[in-house]
């Protein structure tokens, strides 16, 4: 049971996993997709493929997953450099900050 000093209006019991569920939200990196755009010479349109999905952590440090390659580089930029390659175009494509987190295997609520 939570006491409350008289100075102090009415507080809630705490709450771990609520708070375990903000920590997680303010600390996650950022995540995204690598798109590579392969121009086609003859017709001059474009064909894209996801070639990795990464992780871009607050301090720049950027960790790439693709089939058969894990990459750490130092950022972003970094990574789109790196797939940028024999004509093709690398993109990087931002996911939105994740606004809900779950302690469940199901989906967040």
């Amino acid at each position: 049971m939570a006491t409350v000093s008289p100075e102090q209006p009415a507080s809630e019991p705490f709450d771990l996993g609520k708070e375990l569920r903000a920590l997680v939200l303010a600390t996650a990196p950022r995540l995204f997709a690598v798109a590579r755009i392969h121009p086609y010479e003859d017709t001059g349109e474009s064909d894209v493929e996801i070639a990795a999905w990464g992780m871009a952590h607050e301090d720049g440090r950027t960790e790439v997953v693709g089939p058969g390659q894990r990459l750490v580089l130092t950022s972003p930029e970094r990574v789109q450099a790196w797939f940028s390659r024999n004509g093709v175009t690398a993109q990087l494509v931002w996911l939105a900050p994740a606004t809900v987190a779950s302690l469940g295997p199901d989906l967040a609520a």
